[in-house]
């Protein structure tokens, strides 16, 4: 303000006048645009800062300013804000003739010229004239743009594609994702991206054809209304099955890239939706010979062991979608579903055969050999059960319920050669609903399953004594070891239920390569840190029982057992006959020599149950059953806190 009252209007920056919107003697609101600049390509409206008269125009269209050079001088007047209506008329907005500096009724009788035009600068006349403020719910035409190219991304605007999928009894990936993430919070990446087809196809036709290039994926929540937004996060990668099959496209596999390096850096788990065909020959616009240069398979490899990584196949799984599929620490398949390394094309073009896709890999296949580790009736299952196993990895839950824990002192028969369901000794020791066992119809004698105990996540290894008694073969062995892995990669504390008579044995079992498989337990036991607990149900036997224990009964925190166990080099009837093979022998009466030998292991058995056992200090006690969970829970809470991970904990998880 200068010390006649006028008011100079200032140039914030080096720029050049592109339009005035204002002219000497015109009457201006405050916030009214006078002149617009442009600096670096970019524009600026200047604004009045107050009401009143200009009185000088310093400036004309075309000149470059300096910093704080003048554009425009007011003279303040007492204009309302509906005196724009009167801009440029010389006059208020009551219309009477205004007083304006060197007119002819200014007492000074000078006249003060404008040094810009006499009239404001038409739109035309400018470069990108402003435009009067759209009001806030107005779509403009970029905006319109973008949502309508967004709204061709969705199921609603693809009824066709949809139809298909309803028709063959399954949803869209849209909907197994919107199914999966809590609601609202899935952020997609690479909604627009195309295939790399523009050389074959045009726009138009991509546009309608290759959403997204086949792969919806992005950040959301799982699960959070139990855990904070850090826990829930989480990255999901869906292939699309109604564009070009779910195969893998050059973009998409960008996408994929784009994705996992996110969850390296977030530390978010992984959901794999990967139902689709595999590599896509058709895309033009890449140059290379084989498409193998690319970094997706690698960099969704080194996630293992650093995040969780849940796959689920859908109808048909081939090729390189089976390959990330594969790499998964957990994998859930819907009935009827069928993977494969290969798929029917390939399997023809590598002079195979015809097969029909159904019959690559079926599930009366990929389940027992252990390829799947949760068959689901549908997609719908298949997310619930995806939710429900990142949950042990996202925290502890506050609310929880369990069973009358004195069942537990009944669920072993008396009677020691009763066989019983471990499943039941599980399902009751654990919190109520919160079982999720892994790979239930491979390695039938071994169980693995993630629980909760008081609303603490914690990993179950379990001899089944319905399968060879508990003996542990080759694939057992590898069931167990794997999950020791799993658990250890992410802090989550193992209980083993041991009732063993030890290794299995034999020639056949010996042809499995069970001296590895078996030996694998004692290496991935000895090498994993989380807190262990090993209660033995009834058998401990030999090299089965250690196995059990970590290679131990001194690396677990607490090594109990019920009443019903025994413990022994071997199986108390093989030691008799063994140790005992003469004296039997020499006894021609076979009523007498099964008395005898019945005598021989109740004397064993004496010797060996546990609170014999508990005599010499083998184990740490004999508990009573009902008595697990707090015992569990107190060995927990003695262990020290979990450190904070900076890098992966284990290499990997082995995918076997």
């Amino acid at each position: 303000m200068s010390g006649d009252g006028h008011e100079a209007v200032r140039s914030p920056m080096v720029a050049t006048v592109v339009a005035l919107m204002a002219a000497h003697g015109d009457v201006v609101r405050a916030g009214q645009v006078l002149v617009v600049l442009e600096s670096m390509k970019l524009e600026h409206e200047i604004a009045a800062p107050s009401a009143g008269v200009i009185h000088l125009v310093h400036v004309e269209v075309g000149a470059t300013v300096a910093e704080g050079a003048p554009l425009v001088v007011i003279r303040p007047s007492r204009v309302g804000d509906d005196a724009g209506a009167a801009a440029g008329s010389g006059r208020d907005a009551g219309g009477d003739a205004l007083s304006v500096p060197g007119s002819a009724g200014d007492a000074g009788g000078e006249v003060a010229a404008p040094s810009g035009p006499s009239a404001p600068l038409s739109a035309s006349a400018a470069p990108s004239a402003p435009s009067a403020p759209s009001a806030p719910s107005a779509v403009r035409a970029d905006l319109a743009e973008v949502l309508e190219r967004q709204s061709r991304t969705g199921d609603e605007r693809r009824p066709a594609a949809v139809e298909r999928r309803r028709r063959s009894g399954h949803r869209t990936a849209r909907e197994n994702v919107a199914d999966l993430c809590d609601p609202g919070s899935f952020d997609e990446y690479g909604s627009l991206v195309l295939a790399a087809q523009r050389g074959r196809r045009s726009l138009d036709e991509l546009i309608a054809e290759t959403p997204g290039d086949g792969l919806v994926g992005g950040l959301g929540r799982v699960n959070g209304a139990h855990f904070d937004d850090e826990r829930a996060r989480c990255v999901v990668v869906a292939y699309d099955p109604t564009v070009l099959a779910g195969t893998q496209g050059f973009k998409n596999h960008q996408k994929k890239d784009r994705l996992f390096e996110l969850a390296e850096r977030l530390r978010a788990p992984v959901v794999l939706f990967a139902e689709g065909g595999g590599g896509r020959p058709g895309d033009t616009d890449v140059v290379n010979v084989a498409g193998l240069d690319l970094t997706t398979f690698a960099q969704f490899a080194r996630l293992s062991a650093l995040v969780p990584l849940v796959g689920i196949a859908n109808r048909y799984c081939f090729a390189g979608n089976a390959a990330l599929l594969g790499c998964c620490d957990v994998v859930i398949a819907t009935e009827g579903s069928s993977i494969g390394m290969g798929g029917p094309a390939m399997i023809e073009g590598g002079g195979l055969g015809v097969v029909a896709p159904e019959a690559v890999g079926p599930m009366d296949v990929q389940v027992p050999n252990g390829v799947v580790d949760v068959l689901v009736a549908d997609e719908a299952a298949a997310v619930a059960v995806a939710k429900q196993y990142l949950s042990y990895f996202q925290g502890p839950l506050a609310a929880w319920a369990c069973a009358d824990q004195t069942l537990l002192r009944s669920v072993i028969p008396e009677a020691r050669l009763r066989v019983y369901d471990v499943r039941r000794v599980i399902s009751i020791m654990a919190d109520e609903g919160s079982v999720l066992e892994l790979r239930p119809s491979f390695g039938l004698g071994m169980v693995t399953a993630l629980v909760r105990i008081e609303g603490r996540a914690i990993g179950v290894v379990a001899n089944n004594p319905t399968y060879l008694a508990g003996a542990i073969t080759s694939d057992g062995a590898d069931k167990a070891a794997r999950f020791l892995q799993l658990c250890d990669a992410f802090d989550v504390p193992v209980l083993m239920l041991c009732d063993t008579p030890g290794m299995m044995v034999g020639p056949d079992v010996e042809r499995t390569a069970l001296v590895r498989h078996c030996s694998r337990m004692f290496v991935v036991g000895a090498s994993i840190t989380v807190p262990l607990i090993t209660v033995v149900l009834r058998k401990g036997y030999g090299l089965g029982a250690m196995a059990m224990a970590g290679g131990s009964f001194r690396s677990p925190m607490a090594t109990v057992a019920w009443p019903t166990a025994e413990f022994g080099g071997m199986g108390l009837e093989g030691a008799v006959r063994l140790g005992y093979r003469k004296e039997l022998e020499a006894i021609a009466d076979p009523v007498e020599r099964e008395a005898l030998f019945q005598k021989l292991v109740g004397r064993m058995y004496e010797h060996g149950k546990a609170v014999s056992m508990a005599t010499y200090f083998e184990i740490d006690d004999v508990i009573d059953p009902a008595d697990t969970r707090r015992r569990i829970i107190g060995a927990l809470r003695a262990a020290p806190p979990v450190p904070v991970r900076t890098g992966k904990k284990r290499a990997c998880i082995d995918p076997w």
